[in-house]
């Protein structure tokens, strides 16, 4: 199967032009001095919908056909893929369901509701929601939008990848965060295909870091989805995975996990130290640099892929609360406030 390449992501860019912006990329003085190498932040998550997932979510709606468009569009998520879409979907003037688990945080359905589209909780997994998501395809004739495993999806999340290397031609080390790998996919093939000696490092959390282990595996495997402060990194690749796994083992140089207090603390370094406001997911990065130096990554950039947080949350985090449990709490808090939507 044909995997996407450099020119879809710049015909990606030219479909994109006005539809989003050309976030900010700051030096960090204090990373910088931990690292003692330059340390960029690609801020991501002061994209339009507050996260990266707006750049392939648009690309596809716009490279679909009229008749599918009209149709509607329909996907799995983890909340941020959801958003991204119910955007695009509404600049469209098309339909759109999202398809959730009941662990997705209440705050990221609400925003989809907001913006028109139909939040569906179904099941307590990504892969339940893609039961969902199926059946729609097959007795609604909806198109189906997937937040990572689509060369639309990883050809316009691959426009991060040349905005980086373009505003930083100079970075040796691109971090960025890893779940189903089109976020990475698009990126390592963008940016290797502009540079090759660029280094990619995939970063994701201990719990449930289901590309990890499929690499490791060397196919992709089922993994448990469990409570985690980067809630946006869970949920499976799947087992039929057509592009991100192949891409992924290909084009990333080597893959990192986290946990819970290391994630909780780059969340409050990013808030007291670089005044940004950031989700679990996007501070991965952040978490990594934080840790043991790694002075062959050379002048790096971070990407703070988003900043969709509960604000109570962010709160709870920054006081200096145990991550452990607050990584249960929302988990619990979000399954009750779902379930109660389902009923309402």
């Amino acid at each position: 199967m044909k995997h996407p390449q450099l020119a879809d992501t710049l015909a990606a860019r030219r479909r994109l032009a006005g539809h989003l912006r050309h976030t900010p990329l700051i030096a960090s003085p204090s990373l910088t001095a931990r690292h003692g190498a330059p340390v960029h932040l690609k801020c991501e998550h002061q994209q339009i919908t507050g996260a990266f997932k707006l750049r392939g979510a648009t690309n596809a709606v716009l490279a679909l056909p009229e008749a599918q468009r009209a149709k509607g569009v329909v996907a799995a998520s983890t909340g941020n893929h959801g958003r991204a879409l119910a955007h695009a979907a509404r600049a469209a003037g098309i339909p759109c369901i999202v398809c959730m688990s009941s662990l997705v945080p209440a705050n990221k359905v609400e925003a989809i509701e907001a913006l028109g589209a139909e939040a569906r909780i179904v099941g307590l997994s990504q892969d339940d929601a893609q039961i969902e998501v199926d059946r729609l395809v097959a007795e609604e004739g909806m198109v189906s939008l997937p937040p990572f495993d689509h060369a639309d999806i990883i050809a316009g999340q691959g426009t991060l990848g040349l905005e980086m290397l373009e505003d930083l031609p100079e970075a040796e080390t691109l971090l960025v965060p890893l779940s189903g790998g089109g976020l990475i996919a698009g990126i390592a093939m963008a940016a290797k295909t502009m540079k090759p000696s660029i280094r990619v490092a995939g970063i994701s959390m201990q719990r449930g870091a289901a590309m990890h282990e499929s690499l490791q595996a060397g196919e992709p495997v089922s993994v448990e989805e469990l409570p985690t402060l980067a809630d946006s990194l869970g949920g499976g690749i799947g087992l039929n995975n057509r592009h991100t796994f192949a891409m992924v083992r290909d084009l990333v140089d080597e893959v990192l996990l986290v946990g819970e207090a290391e994630i909780a603390e780059a969340i409050r370094h990013a808030y007291a130290e670089e005044r940004q406001v950031i989700e679990g997911a996007a501070a991965v990065g952040i978490a990594a640099l934080l840790g043991p130096p790694r002075p062959e990554w050379g002048v790096t950039v971070a990407l703070l892929s988003g900043g969709n947080i509960d604000m109570t949350l962010h709160q709870r985090i920054a006081a200096g609360e145990n991550p452990d449990l607050l990584a249960e709490r929302q988990a619990q808090a979000s399954g009750r406030a779902n379930k109660d939507r389902r009923h309402a």
